[in-house]
């Protein structure tokens, strides 16, 4: 189903670019492990496979965080690896799972671009990092947030994009909610302030959904190995659910369409494996 802000229908004809998300790949050092019972690096690879058939390869990529399973330089590699035949841009921010350190030493040009604010087309992004070191919930320190206005504040009124990993909306799900953003009210504090503000991507959660909030559309993304169940209380897989990525087109204007693509994958997760 192919998503779009209010008044996208005007901006078809004006000039366009286009952005996927990926998120949660969860890789391992030692290729051949496997995330309750489903290989992360043969979901990717067929994630890759998918894209390059593509008509025409997006601008960039924004990778969501949980790049890493393990937070061992050697899964950073094989994500790199991975994605250098795609030949494009590719920004990142990290995951409860991730080593900071690790993957800002592994995450290296010319294939990974550092920067957490950049320009586009006529568009801004804003890369948050909201882990909590050696937790699974998230957070946006004071830090973070005071940056976040400086930019908002200071920078070019821009229609922007944010992503971060954790979600700041309420899933319905007691299980996700209890590990989502934990102060998203000093979020929305900052946002509410800044109508330029159009979309928030985020990972974590493995499934998909899009929610509107003062006129901002929060958007996750599945990932691109296990799906959880949605409005599940407890642990859950989504088995009927593939892999899959997100695609944003977006306008000069400001306005934008986007859809999930899956892919299928023949080697199904275990409900019943442990190790999540």
């Amino acid at each position: 189903m192919i998503i779009a802000s209010t008044t996208t229908q005007r901006s078809v004809q004006r000039r366009s670019f286009r952005v996927l998300q990926l998120t949660d790949t969860h890789l391992f050092a030692q290729v051949q492990e496997t995330l309750l019972g489903l290989p992360t690096q043969t979901c990717l690879q067929r994630i890759i496979d998918c894209i390059l058939k593509q008509p025409q390869l997006p601008n960039f990529i924004v990778l969501t965080g949980d790049l890493s399973q393990d937070g061992h330089a050697e899964s950073y590699a094989h994500l790199s690896v991975l994605l250098e035949p795609l030949g494009l841009p590719i920004y990142w921010l990290p995951g409860n799972h991730d080593c900071v350190d690790t993957m800002t030493r592994s995450l290296q040009a010319p294939i990974f671009t550092p920067d957490k604010v950049f320009q586009h087309q006529g568009w801004q992004f804003i890369l948050l990092n909201s882990q909590i070191p050696g937790d699974v919930p998230g957070r946006l320190s004071a830090e973070v947030l005071d940056g976040l206005t400086h930019q908002l504040e200071t920078g070019p009124k821009l229609p922007t994009v944010l992503a971060l990993h954790h979600p700041p909306v309420t899933l319905q799900s007691a299980w996700l909610d209890s590990s989502a953003l934990e102060n998203p009210d000093e979020l929305f504090a900052v946002l509410d302030r800044f109508s330029h503000i159009k979309l928030v991507l985020f990972g974590h959660i493995h499934q998909e959904i899009s929610v509107v909030r003062q006129g901002v559309t929060y958007l996750s993304c599945p990932s691109t190995c296990i799906q959880f169940d949605p409005h599940s209380d407890t642990f859950a897989l989504d088995i009927d659910r593939n892999p899959g990525f997100r695609e944003l087109e977006l306008w000069s204007d400001g306005t934008w369409t986007s859809q999930v693509h899956r892919v299928d994958v023949e080697l199904k997760p275990d409900p019943l494996s442990t190790g999540y």
